[in-house]
């Protein structure tokens, strides 16, 4: 792939890719939290779920869809899939970036996450609620510990979880996660952090079943990226401000469509794309 020239003055777009339909649920938080921004979703529905899949084909596949977001002029993209942000995040900064485009920006929701977890500075062990896959990368304790080495980390797989919100499931939801949350509450965590975009939808189910201060990634990114445009005007001045929406999946159903009117309250208008 060639690179494509920067600075001819296009205002560009804030892009949101995963995997599935479940990072729906952080685009509208952080649309809601920055709504004058320009946005663009793109779920790989045709090839969910990454988890299962090698490091190698989850960082193919992440390029095919960085190609894509900024081939229609998206300045900043958040990987709002953490298996992506966990496998994929800084092979796509240190080397995808400077190769195709230099001038744009990767993000991921691992860091931000974490950096939450971190800010009440108790010192006391992380609980980390993730599909299978997040928990095997250790993502989120590489992250704990590059920050806080002495800090624990308490990862629990919950696959589970994400067929019972994509099923609308939710009556059932409580007692299998009470199961999933006992070690973490045994272990007296200060806080459980919830390390898939599904389970944003849980989150107060959750709440319900401990005192345990929950981390939801829909109430952390959103103001963490607003920190960040602040902290950045250079790419806030390139990005258009005209509440604009564009959503791209590459694979659609009418199970899909029941979904996201579940996730995000909203009937949303989808193009289909091949990547």
């Amino acid at each position: 792939m060639e690179t494509r020239p920067e600075g001819n003055g296009a205002r560009l777009k804030i892009g949101i890719f995963d995997s599935g339909l479940g990072g729906l649920a952080l685009a509208k938080a952080i649309q809601d939290r920055l709504p004058d921004y320009d946005y663009l979703y793109l779920g790989d529905t045709k090839r969910v779920p990454y988890g299962n899949r090698s490091q190698e084909t989850i960082h193919e596949y992440v390029s095919e869809a960085l190609d894509f977001l900024f081939a229609r002029d998206c300045q900043l993209i958040i990987l709002a899939c953490n298996t992506a942000s966990a496998e994929a995040l800084r092979k796509s900064q240190q080397e995808y970036l400077p190769k195709h485009f230099p001038n744009r920006r990767v993000l991921g929701v691992i860091i931000p996450t974490v950096e939450s977890a971190l800010d009440d500075g108790e010192g006391r062990a992380i609980g980390v609620l993730a599909t299978q896959s997040t928990i095997d990368s250790q993502a989120f304790t590489r992250e704990v510990h590059r920050s806080s080495p002495p800090t624990q980390v308490i990862g629990i797989a919950a696959p589970l979880l994400v067929p019972i919100v994509e099923n609308d499931g939710f009556k059932y939801a409580s007692p299998i996660i009470s199961d999933y949350i006992a070690p973490l509450i045994n272990a007296a965590v200060g806080s459980i952090l919830l390390g898939c975009t599904h389970y944003c939808l849980l989150k107060n189910q959750i709440r319900d079943l401990t005192s345990i201060r929950v981390i939801s990634q829909d109430e952390v990114v959103p103001d963490k990226l607003a920190d960040y445009l602040f902290r950045h005007p250079e790419i806030d001045a390139k990005l258009s401000k005209n509440g604009g929406r564009e959503y791209y999946l590459t694979d659609f159903t009418p199970a899909y469509e029941r979904f996201v009117s579940r996730l995000t309250g909203e009937n949303l208008s989808f193009q289909k794309v091949v990547l």
